[in-house]
C-alpha cells in the first residue's frame, strides 16, 4: 500500500466513490480511498436504487438535479452501466391539506425551472393503474424521477475515478487517525500508515465510527428501512405491453409509502411511525453483505393502507423483504464540508439518498477542497449547521421523528416535539408556566414564538393559513408600536474579539469601517467570491476589544471562517459565548422611559444615542446594552450573564408595568423587522446572493480596499447586479407567504426574462464540472412571466399589510407601479407592489428619536 496521498477518502460507498471521482476529475493526483470491506459493502448495495430532484431546501434540489443528470456521462467514462430508469413520479394527496402542500410544492417550482404539473387523480392512475384514484384528492407529477443499479453506479463513479488515475485499497479497515504537529494526517490502517495533506470521512455507517477516531462527535444515526419485493404481477406486465412504457414512481403520504416497478413485479417501502434505530450508540465493525431480521408488523399500518389504496399488492406474492440500515442526521439532509476546529479534515456523510445527492455531494466537497468554496450555497448540507446540543440522545431522538416524519407535510407554523426542551435559559419556566409561551426551537435552545392568552391552550394550529396565533401576534405588534414590549434574545450568536490584532482583523473580515469606541455598526461578510456569508452587529467596547452578534444557527458556520482566517502571531483572540450570554430586548415608543428607570447613568438620546454601546448596570445587574432593535422602533438590547436574567426581566417587567409593558415573541419581532424591509440571514442573505444584489450597499466600503472580497464586491458594483433584493406588498386574504413562491410580471411593453435564481434546477442543464448549460425557459401565461422569487414573508400587523421579500430583475426593482407585479401562493396569484420605502417608519424617526 503507498505510504502519501494528497487526500485519503474513507469509505467505498457510492458517496466516497464520487468524491473520489469529482477529485480525480477535478485535476489532483495522487488520491487513494480505503475501504474496510469490498465497495457497497455498507447501506449502498442495499438500497432501493430511487432519484430525484425535490427537496425541502432548493439549493440541496440543485444538486439533486446534478447528480441525476451526471449519470449518463458517468457511464460514458466509466464503461459501467448505471441501470437508470428515468420514470417520472406522482406524489398522491388524499386531503386538502396534503393538496396544499402540493400546490406550495408547485408553485416554488415554477421560479426553479422545474417541470413539475398538478394532475388529477384519474391522470395520476393512467400511469400507475394498480392504484385505487377515488382514495385521492389530487397529485403533483414530476417527470425527474426513476431508479438505477446502486452497484452498478458506485461502480461506475469508481472506475472513472481510477480511469482518472486515483486508487482504490480493498479490505483494509482504518483503525486510527492521528495528526502530525504540521498539520498531516497519519491514516493508520491494518496494512499500514498513509500520510496525507486532507482526510475525507465518508464511513457511512461508520462515519460516526470515523468522527470519533479525530474526537468528533458526528450527529449521524443508522435507521433500520425496510421494502418489499414482489413476485412478477399480471397487471405490471399489462401496463408495460400495452403503454411501452414502465410505471411511474408513487409517494402516498396518507400511507406513508413510496412504490415503483422492480423488474416484472413492484417494489414497496415504508417510513413507518414505529421506527427502529439500529446501532444508536456504536457500529460493529464486523458488519457487511447482509441485511436485518424484517419486522412486517412494525410496518403493517402503512402495509394496510397500501393495500387499499393499490389493491393490486393485496393480491401480489411477496418475493423478498429487504431490511438494511441508512444513516441519517436530524433533518434528513447530509453533513458536508470541513469540521470547525480541525484542518483538511472534511465530512461526506449522513446522505440517506446516495443516489439522489451523490454526485452533487462530491461535486460540492471537491469544489471546497480544491478551489476553497463548494461553488454552491450548501448550507443546507453543511455539517457547521449543528453545534454541541447535537448530543448523542439529541441525534437520536431528531433521527427517529425525522424518518418517522418523510412522508409527513410539514406546515410552516409547525415546530416539532422531540428532544425538547435541549437548551432553555433561566426564563424557560417563567415564559411557559406564568407567561403561556409558544415555544419554538431556535438552534437547539427553547424561544418565545409567541404568547396565548391565560387560561386557553399554549399552541399552534397547523395550517398553510393565517392560524390561531394571528389575533395574538397583532396584538404583541400593537402593543410594541404603541408603547412598550419585552423578548428574550439569547438566540443570538454572541463573541468577543481582543488583542492587538483585533480591529484590522475585523476590518478585514468585514465590509464596513470598524466603529469608534461605545459605537455599533452593521456589517455584511462576503467570501473571495464576493457573495454573503454573514451579517453582523459590532460594537467597539474598548482598544483591542469589539463585541460582536450574528445568527445563532450560523455560529459554528462562523466560527470556521474566523479561525481559518486567524493570524498565526496570536494577536487576535475569540471567545464565543454560546448561552453564557443571554439577552433581552425592549422596543416602542416608551422604551426609552423603561431604561431610565432601570439605569444609574444618563440615558438621554442625547447621551445615548442611537446605534451607541455602553457596559452599564440595568437593575443592578451588569449589562452590556446596544442602542438598535430589530422592530425597527426605539429600542435596546441588553446582554447579561444568565445568573443576572430573571432580576433584571423582573425589572423590566415592573417598570413597565405603568406603561402597558407586554412581552412578545419571535413572530412578533419578524412582523415587525418586514415593515421595515429589515432582511434576515438563510433567507434573504446567503452565500448565492452578492452585497448590492442583496441591496445591502449602505454598508459595503469600497473605499477601505482592505477586505475579502472586496474586488468581486467592486465588480458587482459597476457592472450592475442583475436582480435585486426587493420588498413587496401582496394583496392577500388568508395566507401569506412561506419563502420561494415565485413572482410574476406583467410583460407589457417589455420582455423580461426569468431571473432564473441561483438555486434553480431542471436535469439536465450542467456540463462535467457542475456549471450549468442552460437556463429554464420563462414560466408564461398570456402576458405574464415568472421574474423572480420570494425568499420570506409574513403579515405586518401594525401596517396591516401582508409583505414579502425576494428577488427580481434589477430594471423593476424601483418601480411602485401598481399592477406590475403578481405572487403565487398555494395556486394562486395575488396582486402585488414593490414597497420601495418601508411601510413601518420610513424616515427611522422612531429608531432616531
Amino acid at each position: 500500500m503507498q505510504s502519501h496521498a494528497r487526500a485519503v477518502v474513507i469509505g467505498g460507498g457510492v458517496v466516497g466513490c464520487s468524491v473520489l471521482f469529482h477529485l480525480a476529475r477535478a485535476g489532483w493526483k495522487d488520491l487513494l480511498l480505503i475501504e474496510r470491506s469490498e465497495l457497497t459493502s455498507g447501506s449502498s448495495w442495499h438500497a432501493a436504487g430511487g432519484f430525484h430532484t425535490l427537496n425541502g431546501d432548493p439549493n440541496v434540489a440543485k444538486l439533486q438535479a446534478y447528480t441525476v443528470s451526471l449519470y449518463e456521462e458517468l457511464e460514458q467514462l466509466s464503461g459501467q452501466q448505471c441501470g437508470l430508469h428515468l420514470t417520472g413520479g406522482v406524489m398522491m394527496a388524499d386531503s386538502e391539506e396534503r393538496m396544499n402542500f402540493l400546490r406550495y410544492t408547485h408553485a416554488i417550482g415554477r421560479a426553479l425551472g422545474m417541470e413539475t404539473e398538478i394532475i388529477t387523480p384519474s391522470e395520476a392512475k393512467s400511469m400507475f393503474p394498480l392504484m385505487d384514484e377515488t382514495n385521492f384528492v389530487g397529485a403533483l407529477w414530476d417527470p425527474v424521477e426513476g431508479h438505477l443499479d446502486p452497484s452498478g453506479t458506485t461502480h461506475a463513479y469508481a472506475k472513472a475515478a481510477q480511469k482518472l488515475g486515483a486508487r482504490i485499497e480493498l479490505r483494509n479497515p482504518v483503525i486510527e487517525i492521528t495528526q502530525d504537529p504540521d498539520g498531516t494526517w497519519n491514516v493508520v490502517t491494518e496494512n499500514g500508515t498513509v500520510k496525507a495533506e486532507h482526510v475525507v470521512n465518508a464511513g457511512g455507517l461508520w462515519a460516526r465510527e470515523v468522527g470519533r477516531m479525530v474526537g468528533v462527535e458526528l450527529p449521524v444515526l443508522a435507521m433500520e428501512h425496510m421494502y418489499l419485493l414482489t413476485e412478477t404481477m399480471p397487471d405490471v406486465l399489462e401496463f408495460n405491453e400495452t403503454s411501452g412504457r414502465e410505471l411511474v414512481g408513487v409517494i402516498d403520504f396518507k400511507g406513508e409509502i413510496y412504490t415503483r416497478q422492480e423488474r416484472d413485479g413492484l417494489l414497496l417501502g415504508t417510513y413507518e411511525k414505529a421506527c427502529v434505530p439500529w446501532s444508536p450508540v456504536k457500529t460493529p465493525w464486523d458488519f457487511g453483505h447482509e441485511l436485518l431480521q424484517p419486522d412486517l408488523d412494525r410496518i403493517a399500518p402503512s402495509l394496510e393502507i397500501g393495500f387499499r389504496h393499490f389493491p393490486a399488492f393485496a393480491e401480489a406474492g411477496i418475493k423478498q423483504v429487504v431490511n438494511g440500515p441508512f444513516t441519517f442526521a436530524p433533518d434528513g439532509n447530509p453533513l458536508v464540508g470541513p469540521v470547525q476546529g480541525l484542518t483538511n479534515f472534511w465530512s461526506a456523510c449522513a446522505v440517506m439518498a446516495g443516489f439522489s445527492q451523490g454526485g452533487g455531494v462530491g461535486l460540492a466537497l471537491a469544489n471546497w477542497m480544491v478551489d476553497g468554496d463548494p461553488g454552491h450555497d450548501i448550507f443546507g448540507m453543511d455539517v457547521a449547521r449543528y453545534g454541541d446540543f447535537t448530543s448523542l440522545r439529541y441525534t437520536n431522538a431528531k433521527v427517529r421523528e425525522n424518518y418517522s416524519r418523510r412522508f409527513s407535510i410539514r406546515f410552516p407554523n409547525e415546530e416539532l416535539p422531540a428532544a425538547r426542551p435541549q437548551q432553555t435559559t433561566p426564563l424557560y419556566d417563567i415564559m411557559v408556566r406564568d407567561n403561556n409561551a409558544v415555544m419554538g426551537d431556535s438552534w437547539g435552545l427553547e424561544t418565545p414564538l409567541w404568547f396565548a392568552p391565560q387560561g386557553t391552550e399554549a399552541r399552534d394550529e397547523l395550517s398553510f393559513h393565517r392560524s390561531n396565533d394571528f389575533e395574538h401576534v397583532g396584538n404583541e405588534v400593537r402593543a410594541v408600536r404603541d408603547s412598550v414590549g419585552v423578548t428574550e434574545i439569547a438566540n443570538f450568536a454572541k463573541y468577543e474579539i481582543t488583542g492587538e490584532g483585533a480591529e484590522a482583523w475585523l476590518s478585514r473580515l468585514m465590509t464596513n469601517t470598524m466603529p469608534r469606541t461605545g459605537r455599533l455598526v452593521l456589517t455584511p461578510m462576503l467570501n473571495e467570491n464576493g457573495k454573503l456569508i454573514g451579517d453582523f452587529t459590532i460594537a467597539k467596547a474598548a482598544d483591542n476589544r469589539f463585541m460582536v452578534w450574528g445568527s445563532s444557527g450560523a455560529q459554528i458556520y462562523h466560527m470556521r471562517w474566523f479561525e481559518q482566517h486567524l493570524p498565526t502571531d496570536g494577536s487576535v483572540r475569540i471567545h464565543r459565548f454560546g448561552q453564557t450570554l443571554v439577552g433581552l430586548s425592549i422596543a416602542g415608543p416608551k422604551s426609552r422611559a423603561v431604561l431610565e428607570a432601570l439605569a444609574d447613568i444618563d440615558v438621554s438620546n442625547e447621551t445615548f444615542r442611537f446605534m451607541d454601546y455602553r457596559e452599564m448596570d440595568v437593575a443592578g445587574c451588569p449589562c452590556r446594552v446596544n442602542r438598535i432593535s430589530y422592530t425597527g422602533d426605539l429600542g435596546y438590547e441588553i446582554w447579561m450573564e444568565p445568573a443576572y436574567e430573571r432580576t433584571v426581566y423582573h425589572a423590566i417587567k415592573t417598570a413597565g408595568a405603568d406603561h402597558g409593558i407586554v412581552d412578545f415573541g419571535m413572530r412578533a419581532l419578524l412582523s415587525m423587522r418586514l415593515e421595515k424591509n429589515f432582511p434576515t440571514w438563510f433567507a434573504e442573505l446567503r452565500p448565492i446572493y452578492g452585497p448590492y444584489e442583496g441591496s445591502m450597499e449602505r454598508f459595503i466600503k469600497l473605499s477601505k480596499n482592505d477586505f475579502i472580497g472586496r474586488d468581486a464586491a467592486a465588480s458587482e458594483h459597476e457592472q450592475g447586479p442583475k436582480s435585486r433584493r426587493v420588498s413587496l406588498i401582496i394583496e392577500a386574504d388568508d395566507t401569506d407567504v412561506m419563502g420561494d413562491e415565485p413572482i410574476w410580471a406583467r410583460v407589457g411593453d417589455h420582455d423580461y426574462g426569468l431571473v432564473s435564481p441561483p438555486h434553480g434546477y431542471g436535469a439536465p442543464r450542467f456540463d462535467a464540472d457542475g456549471a450549468e448549460t442552460a437556463k429554464p425557459e420563462p414560466q408564461r401565461d398570456g402576458e405574464w412571466r415568472v421574474v423572480g422569487w420570494v425568499t420570506s414573508g409574513g403579515y405586518g400587523h401594525h401596517v396591516r399589510m401582508s409583505l414579502a421579500q425576494g428577488y427580481v430583475p434589477s430594471e423593476l426593482a424601483d418601480t411602485g407601479e401598481e399592477g406590475l407585479f403578481q405572487v403565487e401562493i398555494l395556486g394562486r396569484r395575488f396582486p402585488a407592489r414593490i414597497a420601495v420605502a418601508p411601510p413601518f417608519d420610513p424616515s427611522g424617526a422612531r429608531m432616531r428619536g
